[in-house]
């Protein structure tokens, strides 16, 4: 069985596919793969699928969901399966539990490629970690859960989803451009920062790919662009940070400060 979160919810093996049509069960068997190997307590689900207000029948209506989901893997595993789906979809006190293997949740794949992927830039490896970092991304076919409608509890995925796939791309962009490839992100970082105005770290790596590509105007003007933008929107100026790489662009200085935290080893002059 292979399930996969990061585009189109599915539950398929080799031999067919799964994936519930109704709503609610769409809900419940996102849930559990989030946290699959984990106990997901049934009071977690009800919540989820109705929130603050959930009806007299909560309890048994969750039951025929996870029935329903129960036949869905069956037909999935087909006559190949080594589990029975009771023993994937499992009931334990107080909950349910999906009891998916390595390598079968595109978001617990994407999280490993990302602590490789850190690792390897702590160590110095930009080629591995651009590499790791872009093998994660590439685990994204759109939104995450696009096609599930999200209670209070995904909704709280989302955002950390959503969130560490931001920093995947920051990082593979600043071990990029450790490598002196600057011009092969510029178009990247061109998008990003224009879908998010705001985020300050996008904005610096933009700023350097900028000037190392001799755009010294277009660095300084997308500095100012961000510090209208800031004081605009919240009150606040750039960061010491970025004041620091902005000046650093003012004075012509060759070795610009390092577009992340990682140690300096292995960077380009």
């Amino acid at each position: 069985m292979e399930i996969r979160l990061l585009g189109a919810m599915t539950a398929r093996e080799q031999c067919g596919s799964f994936a519930p049509t109704a709503a609610k069960p769409r809900q419940v068997l996102a849930l559990l793969a989030l946290q699959a190997g984990q106990v997901v307590p049934v009071l977690s689900l009800i919540e989820e699928l109705w929130g603050d207000h959930p009806p007299h029948s909560a309890m048994t209506t969750l039951q025929t969901y996870v029935l329903h989901l129960r036949r869905g893997i069956d037909r999935a595993l087909g006559r190949r399966q080594t589990q029975s789906a009771k023993e994937i979809l499992e009931t334990v006190h107080g909950g349910y539990q999906l009891n998916a293997q390595p390598g079968e949740v595109d978001v617990h794949e994407h999280e490993h490629l990302m602590v490789a992927g850190r690792a390897a830039a702590q160590a110095g490896d930009d080629e591995s970690a651009s590499r790791l970092m872009g093998r994660a991304l590439q685990l994204w076919r759109g939104p995450a859960l696009v096609d599930v409608e999200a209670g209070p509890l995904l909704d709280i995925e989302l955002l950390r989803l959503n969130e560490a796939r931001l920093g995947a791309v920051e990082c593979r962009v600043a071990a990029e451009l450790r490598l002196g490839r600057h011009a092969e992100v510029l178009g990247e970082l061109t998008v990003l920062t224009a879908r998010y105005p705001l985020h300050e770290r996008l904005h610096e790596q933009l700023m350097i790919a900028l000037y190392r590509a001799g755009r010294v105007w277009q660095a300084l003007e997308t500095y100012q662009k961000l510090r209208t933008t800031l004081d605009h929107e919240l009150g606040l100026e750039p960061s010491e940070r970025l004041r620091r790489l902005h000046q650093a662009l003012l004075n012509g200085e060759e070795r610009l400060p390092v577009p992340d935290d990682v140690p300096a080893h292995s960077r380009p002059a």
